[in-house]
C-alpha cells in the first residue's frame, strides 16, 4: 500500500530527500517540511502504485529516471504566488527605475524564479503602462519547474486567480474566456510578444540569458543556507547592467551576501553605475 501519512517516512528515508533536492537546487528543506514532503510525493508514489518512499527514493535517486526526477523537483518547488503580490516593488519599477530609463531605448526585466507567471505579467502591465505596447521592452521569466513554466507560458488562469489584479487592467490586458474556456482568462497577445520563458536552475552555471536592467528574486531565497545565497546572487549580479537594480522578496535581505550590491532601500538594491 503506497504511503499516504507522515508515519510512512522515516527519518533516515527523509534527510535521503532533503540532500537530493538540496544536490539538485539548493532548496535547503527544514525538518518541519516532513508533512509537505509526504503530502506532495505521496500522491506521486500513489500513481506510480509504488510500496514506500524508499523506493520511490531508489527511482529518483538511480540517475535513470530524468523525467520522474524533474517530476520531483516540480512538486517540492511550486509555492503560492498572485497578480501584484508585495506591490510596493512595482510601484518602485514604474515611478523610479522604468521613468528614469531613457525613452525608446530596450529595458529588460527578468523574473527569475517566476513560478505560474503572475510576477512576469504583473511586471509587463507596468511596463506597457508606463512604455506602451510598442516600445523596446521585454520580461523574461524563468524557473526550474517545467510544470509551471507551461503554465506561465500560456498565461491562462481561472478567474478565481485574479487576487491583487485592478479591473482596469483585467479588462485591459487580459481576454475573458468564453464557451469551453469559460470562468478563465488569457492575458492579450500584446503584452505576451513581450515576453520569454526559460528553464533555469539558479544553483548551477546559469545558461546565456543576456543582460537586465532590473532582476526580482523574490520568496526563493528563504529556502537557501547563506552558501548557496551567496553564490545565487553572485551568479545574478553578473547578469544585470551597470545600475541595474536587484529586488528580492519583504521577508528577505542581501545584508552579508553581496559586496556589489548597494541597498537603496530595504528589499531594493542597485548595481553602481
Amino acid at each position: 500500500m503506497a504511503a499516504n501519512d507522515n508515519s510512512d517516512i522515516s527519518n533516515a528515508e527523509f534527510a535521503q530527500f532533503q540532500k537530493l533536492i538540496y544536490k539538485i537546487a539548493g532548496i535547503s528543506l527544514a525538518d518541519t517540511k516532513k508533512v509537505l514532503l509526504v503530502g506532495r510525493l505521496g500522491r506521486r508514489l500513489r500513481e506510480l502504485k509504488l510500496s514506500s518512499f524508499a523506493e520511490y527514493y531508489r527511482l529518483v535517486a538511480s540517475g535513470n529516471a530524468a523525467q520522474e526526477l524533474q517530476t520531483m523537483v516540480d512538486l517540492l518547488t511550486t509555492n503560492e504566488t498572485y497578480f501584484f503580490r508585495e506591490e510596493a516593488h512595482f510601484q518602485f519599477l514604474a515611478k523610479t527605475i522604468a521613468a528614469d530609463h531613457p525613452p525608446f531605448s530596450p529595458f529588460k526585466v527578468w523574473s527569475a524564479a517566476s513560478s505560474t507567471g503572475e510576477e512576469i505579467y504583473t511586471i509587463a502591465f507596468v511596463l506597457a503602462e508606463t512604455f506602451g505596447l510598442d516600445a523596446p521592452w521585454s520580461v523574461t521569466g524563468s524557473d526550474i519547474s517545467t510544470t509551471v513554466l507551461g503554465t506561465a507560458e500560456r498565461g491562462h488562469y481561472l478567474l478565481e486567480r485574479t487576487r491583487g489584479l485592478p479591473d482596469s487592467y483585467l479588462r485591459k490586458y487580459c481576454l475573458k474566456g468564453v464557451r469551453s474556456q469559460e470562468g478563465g482568462f488569457m492575458i492579450a497577445p500584446e503584452i505576451k510578444r513581450h515576453t520569454r520563458f526559460l528553464q533555469v536552475n539558479l544553483n548551477r552555471a546559469l545558461p546565456a540569458v543576456g543582460k537586465f536592467h532590473v532582476i526580482f528574486l523574490r520568496n526563493v531565497m528563504i529556502y537557501f543556507d547563506a552558501e548557496t545565497k551567496r553564490q545565487v546572487v553572485a551568479r545574478l549580479v553578473e547578469q544585470l547592467h551597470p545600475g541595474g537594480y536587484f529586488i528580492v522578496g519583504h521577508a528577505e535581505s542581501l545584508h552579508g551576501l553581496s559586496d556589489t550590491l548597494h541597498a537603496v532601500q530595504p528589499t531594493i538594491y542597485r548595481l553602481p553605475s
